[in-house]
């Protein structure tokens, strides 16, 4: 009888041991999945209260201070993709690197519209503006007040294809491309003539909503081409352009439209 026990026993024994993980095996793995987790939950608590923050229901946007040294309140943002744009990083704009003035945004909205049903074969990217509460965004050295949009120029290849800028982490979201004096890089050519329409529709549209474009900063080098252009001809009479800028603006065009900020 006692060894009967005995081997009972034992045959329990192994049962617990086959059937029971050792405690120090689950915790490892369920501290790993949350590890894992935690960043992904942080990105995307961050990412819905930068919609929030871009909502249509808040108030009107208002701006303070200038481009160099401001901020921005209840900023709003272009949507991410239109038929004839979108913007120039999922990351970037994500972030919250994309927030501008509303009327601004409008404007820009329209801009594209007017382009689109002239020439809808043409695709354009947007660049950075401003973070939904204004400030400083680096590496830019104005961006501060929402009043201030990059927009990247539009291309085609030396075949004559429209096609868009290649932009990724590796090239600083795009920033890092350069162009020679003629607007060539590799493959790739500034299409003049579509910048040229899109900066006519966007002074068209900022009058439309009582704005103003304040300023254009572009490579000087590269403006005789735009100038060259059918409509870059009327941009001279109409737009500011800047000389030589603090660092060469040829991937991308900078525009300072005057909006009334406190």
């Amino acid at each position: 009888m006692a060894e009967n026990r005995q081997e009972a026993c034992e045959d329990g024994a192994k049962i617990k041991q086959m059937t029971l993980p050792p405690t120090s095996s689950v915790r490892p793995r369920g501290l790993r999945f949350a590890l894992l987790a935690l960043p992904v939950i942080a990105l995307a608590s961050y990412s819905g209260w930068i919609v929030w923050l871009g909502r249509e229901s808040a108030p009107p946007s208002r701006c303070y201070g200038t481009a160099v040294s401001g901020r921005l309140m209840h900023g709003r943002r272009l949507p991410y993709s239109g038929v004839n744009f979108r913007a120039y990083s999922l990351l970037g704009y994500l972030s919250g690197r994309t927030f501008m003035h509303g009327s601004i945004r409008d404007a820009i909205i329209s801009s594209y519209a007017r382009v689109a049903r002239e020439r809808p074969e043409l695709r354009y990217i947007y660049g950075e503006s401003s973070w939904p509460w204004g400030g400083s965004i680096w590496p830019h050295r104005t961006h501060a007040n929402g009043t201030a949009v990059d927009f990247f120029v539009p291309l085609r290849t030396r075949a004559g294809e429209v096609a868009e800028m290649p932009v990724s982490v590796l090239n600083k979201l795009g920033y890092e491309i350069a162009f020679d004096n003629t607007g060539r890089a590799g493959d790739l050519q500034i299409d003049f003539e579509a910048m040229a329409l899109h900066l006519v529709a966007l002074d068209q549209a900022a009058r439309e909503h009582g704005l103003k474009i304040r300023r254009v900063i572009f490579d000087d080098n590269l403006q005789r081409h735009l100038s060259a252009t059918e409509a870059g001809a009327k941009l001279s009479r109409r737009l500011p352009f800047l000389g030589k800028a603090w660092i060469r603006h040829d991937q991308h065009y900078h525009v300072d439209f005057s909006v009334a900020c406190s």
